[in-house]
């Protein structure tokens, strides 16, 4: 065992009951009342005033957000109306049909979210979710701290800062419901890392399998809310694994006991992760999940500097940041630690030999660099622009370039490691990074107010909020959008038949929200929300579309079993000649809705 991961045997029985004190948390069940409040309290105040507009409004533009309303209502609509199989979505990129596996489903979250949409509708269900992630991912967060040091000033401290990160706020504004999901890790990781921890023969009997368990039911969960998050956490769980064996307990890979726990998390979690995977796996057999293109995948690297900055968003300096730094990447670039954060962390580490969790406080500083580098994607970025290496005369003149980019392992892991090259944003790995730092800053805030006499520790501990706070806090929001049907959408609801609904010009077919009209109106759709992988119709008709109206075109309805056709007059320079035209290749004018030129097709 290395000298940096020794703890004597007295210590480690010290604080095992600490460790393992999710086992009896030593938490009362009105304390934990009180701190889902405060995480409720805080949440409303740092999306005010979404509260108050819940039932028919969203946060920002519409965007991804609607996708996942629609997937909320369609479910509903699925299992308890049409009772179907609401993964096959036949009425979608109609006449083919679509899998729900084009793109991620996070089935979790859609069940968080279906019991509130009996209570106000699917946005209101879908916001409701939203807000959820906030609560649990901050109780999680305290929980775990609370057991690893017994503080729970401190414990709401690093709760706050992980329920609360940009990064977290980053994807709540622009409408990922999935990659909001990440109240499990916290839970994940508690589990991990207590499996990592030595254990007398007496403990190893009783008790063994909870931490296990644990581990195992949060991986699962992790899967049924984001296959990015289920890659990435099991990559970072190999090289965890790794680390622990190589640098900390060398000889702890003889153990059964070690084996054991891993072997029952995994068992735990298979059944749960091959259901998650398996619209996946059956979709990559049929040849629909290509690889992404290596290109794409550079544009989503995260820079040193995405860490460093606070998110644009922010109230005060927010706007300042966007003036002055690259952030055309700034959904999946947020990835602000928060000064707060990496001040307690920093402090935990300058005191680790102090503190009496230093092994897994350096397992965290392990998890946060190889989540780091892989975040840091294909090559080596700085401020949101390649850094490249000017080349001598000789080989720039082989090449044909000048200069070149520093290569990081995501490059080689992208060619070589499986399933790799499927992911698009390699910056999404950050989120690790930010979660340890999170449960680093718990510790160094339980050193700092154990420091401090116990009449200034609660006042402490409100100035610690309230930094987390202004470095944090977005402000006020006050951009909101309307989710609601059109009057079109009643209209078609109306008519007879079931004929398809086609949308021109043909590439607004993708556009998430006529996939939400579609809840509406009832009617096939040939289009739908297709911005991952576009099916293989869609990618075949789209060339052809393109030029509508014309002969080729309009020849295609019938093939396609069109009924409907809606043109949409703002896309067009002179909508009167589109009419025309439509009506002479046989096209029946019907009347014009919400921009909208209705046409038949008979």
């Amino acid at each position: 065992m290395s000298q940096t991961s020794s703890i004597t045997n007295e210590a480690q029985d010290k604080n095992h009951t600490g460790r393992l004190r999710w086992l009896r948390l030593n938490v009362s069940r009105m304390s934990l009342l009180w701190v889902l409040l405060y995480f409720t309290i805080f949440t409303v105040v740092m999306t005010w005033p979404l509260a108050l507009r819940m039932k028919s409004e969203i946060v920002g533009q519409i965007g991804d957000n609607i996708y996942f309303i629609w997937m909320i209502g369609w479910i509903k609509k699925a299992l308890f109306e049409l009772g179907v199989n609401p993964f096959n979505v036949w009425f979608l990129n109609y006449p083919q049909g679509w899998s729900m596996a084009y793109t991620e489903i996070t089935p979790v979250m859609l069940l968080i979210a279906l019991p509130f949409s009996f209570i106000g509708g699917a946005t209101f269900a879908y916001n409701a979710a939203m807000l959820l992630t906030f609560i649990l991912s901050g109780l999680g967060m305290f929980l775990w701290v609370q057991a690893l040091t017994s503080n729970r000033a401190a414990a709401l401290v690093a709760g706050t800062i992980y329920a609360f990160l940009p990064y977290h706020f980053a994807h709540f504004l622009i409408g990922h419901l999935n990659l909001s999901g990440i109240q499990w890790f916290p839970f994940y990781f508690w589990g991990l890392f207590e499996i990592f921890q030595k254990q007398d023969k007496a403990k190893q009997e009783k008790g063994w399998w909870k931490p296990a368990m644990l581990a195992g039911v949060m991986l699962g969960l992790i899967g049924w809310t984001s296959q990015y998050y289920l890659y990435m956490a099991v990559l970072v769980t190999g090289w965890l694994v790794l680390a622990y064996l190589v640098f900390f307990e060398r000889l702890r890979w003889r153990e059964w006991g070690f084996w054991r726990q891993l072997l029952l998390m995994g068992l735990v979690a298979l059944p749960l992760v091959v259901v998650a995977v398996a619209p996946y796996v059956m979709l990559f057999q049929q040849g629909g999940l290509p690889d992404r293109n290596i290109s794409l995948v550079r544009m989503y690297s995260a820079s040193p500097t995405d860490f460093l900055l606070p998110s644009t968003d922010h109230f005060l300096w927010g706007k300042w940041v966007g003036e002055h730094f690259n952030r055309q990447m700034w959904v999946e670039g947020t990835l602000y630690i928060g000064a707060v954060s990496l001040a307690l962390a920093v402090l935990a580490f300058i005191k680790r030999r102090r503190i009496e969790n230093r092994q897994f406080l350096a397992l965290c500083v392990w998890g946060a660099a190889f989540a780091l580098v892989l975040a840091m994607g294909i090559d080596l970025h700085w401020n949101g622009q390649s850094v490249e290496i000017p080349l001598p005369a000789v080989v720039s003149n082989a090449l044909g370039r000048n200069a070149v980019p520093i290569p990081l392992p995501g490059y080689i892991l992208f060619y070589v490691f499986p399933f790799f090259a499927k992911l698009r944003a390699l910056m999404r790995f950050g989120v690790f990074v930010l979660l340890f730092f999170s449960v680093a800053a718990g510790l160094g805030a339980a050193w700092l107010l154990d420091k401090v006499r116990s009449s200034l520790r609660t006042v402490l501990t409100i100035v610690l909020l309230g930094l987390v706070f202004l470095d944090f806090y977005p402000g006020a929001y006050q951009e909101f959008a309307r989710i609601q049907p059109r009057s079109l959408d009643y209209w078609l609801a109306q008519q007879p038949g079931q004929g398809a609904v086609i949308q021109f010009p043909f590439e607004k077919s993708e556009d998430q929200e006529h996939t939400y009209y579609t809840l509406t109106h009832g009617k096939p759709f040939v289009g739908g929300f297709f911005n991952a992988f576009p099916p293989e119709q869609y990618a075949r008709l789209r060339p052809l579309m393109e030029n509508f109206p014309d002969e080729q075109s309009v020849s295609l309805l019938s093939e396609l079993d069109v009924q409907y056709v809606l043109v949409d007059k703002s896309s067009y320079s002179d909508p009167d000649t589109v009419r025309r035209k439509c009506e002479a290749l046989g096209l029946k004018y019907v009347r014009e809705m919400d921009g909208q030129m209705v046409f038949l097709h008979e």
